[in-house]
């Protein structure tokens, strides 16, 4: 089977790393394994579309091949986003990627070496850019193939027929959509942890402070684990962590 890899990648507002996270993406795989990078945006009121135009006018220009950048729009809220990604993906594995993490070099080959192995999903190991202490602790505990050390931010693959079977991401939730799902996986015995690291922007730590932040998160896990709704969730996250970025 010829596995190729559709990149989706939610945007709301991200001017600030959307034009180098797709040229990081160019570089770091193989056009062959790639068979397209679909940027879904929530409803940007920035630059992020201007700047995926650009890039896509750009390789048009220079007639390369790797020209299956496409830019979508659909509803806020990045699980009704990235389902909506998967809907118009054309590979046979979804790659779920926040537009602030950066996936080490030939991620694509990592990926689809792993699902050549039988393993249907999995993320990569992630670090912060950052040298706080307690990130880089964090992002260490990544490694591990323990359900309580994923996130979003490690980024996401899994086999589109594995997606669709567990029937996509839950959009009832506007945050911990994608634990929600990556849960779902684990239930199904299908994940792997890529021992290579992905960096990810600690922006969000930066802003609202680490140890606040920490506490609220810490605060929504324990929430879930003791049956919150999404509602709830979504509530909480508004009132504490939420912030304009």
């Amino acid at each position: 089977m010829n596995h190729q890899l559709s990149i989706i990648i939610p945007t709301l507002n991200e001017e600030a790393f959307i034009e180098k996270l797709l040229k990081h993406l160019l570089q770091n795989a193989s056009e062959e394994n790639i068979k397209e990078i679909l940027v879904v945006d929530g409803g940007s009121t920035d630059k992020t579309k201007h700047l995926v135009s650009h890039i896509i006018d750009t390789l048009l220009q220079n007639k390369t091949k790797h020209n299956n950048i496409k830019f979508l729009t659909s509803q806020k809220g990045r699980a009704k986003q990235m389902n909506m990604g998967a809907k118009h993906a054309k590979g046979s594995i979804l790659y779920f990627l926040h537009a602030d993490s950066f996936p080490p070099k030939n991620f694509d080959k990592l990926i689809i070496n792993e699902v050549k192995k039988g393993n249907k999903a999995g993320c990569f190991k992630m670090k912060f850019n950052s040298q706080h202490w307690w990130l880089k602790f964090a992002g260490w505990l990544t490694q591990f193939s323990w359900k309580s050390a994923r996130g979003g931010d490690q980024s996401l693959f899994v086999t589109k027929k594995l997606f669709n079977i567990i029937g996509g991401f839950n959009e009832r939730f506007v945050i911990y959509e994608d634990n929600d799902f990556i849960f779902k996986l684990y239930q199904q015995k299908q994940f792997v942890v890529i021992q290579k690291w992905l960096t990810t922007s600690a922006r969000r730590y930066n802003k609202t402070g680490i140890w606040r932040l920490q506490y609220h998160y810490l605060n929504i896990h324990l929430k879930k684990w003791l049956g919150a709704s999404a509602e709830t969730l979504n509530n909480y996250y508004l009132k504490h962590v939420a912030v304009k970025k």
